[in-house]
């Protein structure tokens, strides 16, 4: 699906076809290609007349953020994140004089939200193409906080195990806490690399008028990058925390095994003795002998559970 927006004489006109703007004087017109169909993809080069290797690039969804100079345009790719399975979603982003071009295969709440604000301005003078590209990244990074504050609050609930689960559960829980902290990193650092490459671009006029609106989405996104690298670091500790409570534990099992092992180790001892089937055993005949072997194995047994203790073994 295509949608178009012109601005023109201070108004915000929805047109139907990319070739109805031949025929309005507009001040720059916003095109968005919203899961596009392959007759749809066409129109990039055939009406627009972009380069072959950036509709390339819209087409196959496994860019890393970036941006490309291009004669007629600045092309850029940035990455929004899926708040279910934190996967990536791109976004293809055509910024030209007079016009800006938005490409996505999946359905953007992001492009929506500034689409719908631009339709519903009174006033759209202050707009132009850069304002609706930093308004778009602004809202995909500002999308990024409600996801690491919700791992922020997830690996609280680990740590202090409330529930009181077993180890095995929260070491499950903790691991895939990491596996996608990591992705988020995958995700946030590439697109922080590229809003310092934009911000110490020359070629970037736009960006260049409004910095200070940049810098701020930089700002955040050293922070979700700091964020996101000290869960990291969260999660380091608490996995050698379990890992070494059940260590000790362990320990102590082993300990408490071992102690009860060398008690009956010389009780075996006594009884695998008169276990024998010798013939001349004068202590077989002992009228006694039974009650004596008994009283000597608990004799033993006493002595090295107090010895035991007294060592601190218990």
């Amino acid at each position: 699906m295509i949608e178009i927006l012109a601005i023109t004489n201070n108004q915000v006109l929805t047109v139907n076809h990319i070739d109805d703007l031949k025929g309005l004087h507009v001040d720059w017109y916003w095109i968005d290609f919203n899961q596009p169909s392959n007759q749809e993809i066409q129109l990039m080069d055939e009406k627009l007349h972009f380069h072959p290797l950036a509709i390339e690039d819209c087409m196959y969804s496994r860019q890393r953020p970036k941006l490309d100079y291009y004669d007629d345009f600045t092309f850029f790719v940035t990455h929004a994140i899926n708040e279910a399975d934190l996967t990536k979603e791109e976004h293809n982003i055509f910024v030209g004089a007079h016009f800006i071009v938005t490409f996505h295969q999946r359905k953007s709440k992001e492009i929506s939200q500034v689409w719908n604000r631009l339709l519903n301005l009174n006033n759209p003078s202050k707009w132009d193409e850069y304002r609706v590209f930093y308004e778009i990244i602004d809202k995909i990074v500002d999308n990024y906080f409600p996801i690491v504050y919700r791992l922020e609050d997830e690996i609280s609930y680990v740590e202090d195990n409330t529930n009181e689960e077993s180890m095995d559960v929260l070491l499950d829980r903790l691991f895939d806490l990491r596996h996608q902290l990591l992705q988020l990193r995958h995700t946030i650092n590439p697109v922080r690399d590229l809003l310092y490459r934009m911000l110490n671009s020359h070629h970037l006029k736009g960006i260049r008028e409004r910095k200070e609106y940049f810098v701020d989405i930089y700002d955040h996104l050293l922070k979700l990058s700091e964020m996101v690298a000290s869960n990291r670091e969260i999660t380091n500790d608490i996995r050698d925390n379990y890992l070494s409570i059940n260590t000790h534990q362990t320990n102590q099992v082993m300990k408490v095994l071992t102690i009860i092992t060398s008690i009956f180790a010389p009780l075996t001892f006594i009884a695998g003795i008169y276990g024998m089937n010798f013939v001349n055993m004068p202590e077989l005949e002992t009228r006694y002998g039974y009650f004596i072997t008994i009283g000597v194995m608990a004799l033993v047994s006493i002595l090295m559970f107090l010895w035991f203790k007294r060592r601190g073994w218990f």
